[in-house]
């Protein structure tokens, strides 16, 4: 993988793989002796990171945490909001007071559901401790940056519990997306006393977690590509959960998930390749999902001192073919990116946040005028080769980007040896994190509608910005669309727009691709709620037709 959401760390959108051959023979088409239906067979495309919420930084972590989980609000259909935990709320005059009122929930033991467990978890997620890499979805709430600088303790946060089912957030300026950061799970509850008797184990395996939404999990270590989606007896809304189970494994051949699914061993899969697309482009079981999730290549600029030369950076850019790329290896209907926001989630008097920030250059092949900046750059550091290593996941999709990269793309660089490292997604965002890499892919799916959720990775502060590109005025602009001028429309909008071009006129990032995402469900499977932002996937309203 934001969403924040979700550090789409790149391997996280890609649904490309499947259910592992052995040992499965059932299929959600068909129904036990007793009537029942059979599990349905779910394919995700990566191991699971973490069961905690305060630290989930991954899309499929997610996707799955969701479902298992429930917070305030849910990500809908359509880029809609729905009520989850929370039955109603209210937004003060001033858009800095939210008060939301709880339906009686509880958790998976038994216990309330109460509005201090959602006091504690949000209070858990800002807590400098904890290391969330997604605290920042909190920063308008008040305290938050005496908090996270350990002025003050997490429990001056500025939400509150006036009772058992009244949570209230004060803010400290007017956020327009609030409601949508709090669909999100580091918005989610956790119970204290739960939380504390487990210690560190807490969500590291199944049997170390708790649940409130419409499914529990069985069956996963912390360590292992399987697990179960339980249906919840204490969930609030447990009579109208349809699914008693589903199945789910995370296996990294995108063949054998192919050959799964059209064997009946796998009811749902996200195809990977242009030869998959055209198999079954005129199938009534194909979808092809939007999606907000951009990729894009983070130069680590304190580790390599060449990418601190923005020639260098210009040339690396310009010289990625990037329709070459959609068209030949994906072939699934992604685009070129067009910077480091998704087009098509956020407009302004009818025009697309993209389309007003394009700065042309910096998303465009020009393969001339790229060797001009290079050998500008390399002439400028002194230097007459560099040799980088490129990292990314060893995902069957990972390993063709790389490959495309290294040798169409960069080998077009005279004087620029690329070696790769393809290692598993968990372990490439550990590598991000840390600074541990020369060149990344990384990317962003968003939990809400708003630019602002990618432009705030880059900003100099900012736990994701990898390469550690710095621009003070950028700083400027996206702190103003996110506090003064966050209830002036237009002013704001002007904020983001300029920060875009600033990134992309300096070449902070190197846009790549933003996913779409061509899916294969089984006709019979109804009611699977897809959101292109936020979590991807709620089964809690699914069934399927017999």
């Amino acid at each position: 993988m934001k969403k924040n959401k979700f550090i789409i760390g790149s391997g996280i959108l890609m649904m490309a793989i499947g259910l592992a051959a052995c040992g499965k023979t059932n299929s959600a088409t068909e129904t036990s002796n007793n009537g029942t239906t059979k599990p349905i067979n779910w394919m995700e495309t990566a191991d699971l990171s973490t069961l905690d919420p305060s630290k989930v930084s991954d899309a499929v972590t997610s996707n799955t945490i969701s479902n298992i989980q429930q917070g305030l609000l849910v990500s809908g259909n359509n880029g809609k909001v729905n009520y989850g935990i929370a039955k109603s709320y209210d937004i003060s005059k001033d858009g800095k007071t939210y008060t939301f009122h709880l339906r009686d929930a509880k958790w998976s033991n038994g216990e309330d559901v109460t509005a201090d467990d959602f006091v504690y978890g949000i209070q858990r997620t800002v807590d400098p401790k904890t290391t969330s890499q997604s605290s920042y979805d909190m920063d308008h709430i008040q305290n938050y940056d005496e908090v996270q600088k350990g002025i003050k303790p997490a429990t001056d946060l500025g939400v509150y519990a006036p009772d058992k089912h009244t949570v209230v957030f004060k803010l400290s300026s007017p956020q327009p997306y609030f409601k949508y950061l709090v669909t999100g799970t580091d918005f989610f509850p956790q119970k204290k006393s739960y939380v504390e008797s487990k210690g560190d184990k807490f969500g590291t395996s199944s049997d170390n977690d708790i649940y409130d939404g419409p499914f529990t999990m069985t069956g996963w270590t912390g360590t292992n590509d399987t697990w179960n989606l339980v249906k919840n007896k204490y969930y609030w809304n447990a009579k109208n959960t349809k699914i008693d189970k589903v199945k789910v494994s995370a296996e990294k051949d995108t063949n054998t998930a192919f050959n799964e699914y059209q064997s009946g061993q796998l009811d749902e899969m996200m195809l990977s390749s242009k030869e998959q697309v055209k198999h079954f482009k005129n199938s009534p079981e194909y979808h092809q999902r939007t999606n907000s999730g951009v990729y894009f290549i983070e130069m680590n600029e304190k580790r390599v001192p060449a990418f601190r030369n923005a020639n260098i950076r210009k040339a690396m850019s310009m010289i990625i073919n990037r329709s070459q790329f959609t068209k030949d290896v994906m072939g699934d209907g992604s685009v070129p990116a067009r910077g480091i926001a998704a087009q098509g989630i956020s407009y302004n008097n009818g025009k697309d946040f993209t389309d007003a920030s394009y700065v042309k250059d910096a998303a465009t092949y020009n393969k001339d005028k790229a060797i001009q900046y290079w050998k500008k750059g390399m002439k400028e550091i002194g230097k007459k080769s560099i040799t980088i290593d490129l990292l990314y996941d060893d995902t069957t999709l990972g390993k063709s980007v790389n490959e495309f990269l290294q040798n169409v793309a960069f080998s077009q660089l005279p004087g620029l040896k690329v070696t790769t490292s393809t290692i598993p997604m968990k372990n490439r965002m550990a590598r991000q994190h840390s600074g541990d890499f020369d060149i990344t892919v990384a990317g962003w799916e968003t939990n809400y509608p708003d630019p602002i959720s990618y432009l705030q990775l880059m900003t100099s502060d900012s736990s994701s910005n990898y390469g550690k590109w710095s621009n003070k005025e950028y700083d400027k602009l996206v702190k103003a669309a996110s506090t003064t001028d966050a209830n002036n429309k237009e002013k704001r909008w002007d904020d983001m727009v300029k920060a875009e071009k600033i990134l992309m006129n300096e070449q902070g990032i190197i846009p790549f691709y933003q996913r779409s995402q061509p899916q294969v469900l089984k006709t019979n499977i109804k009611n699977v709620g897809y959101s292109a932002t936020g979590a991807m996937w709620y089964l809690g309203d699914a069934y399927v037709e017999k």
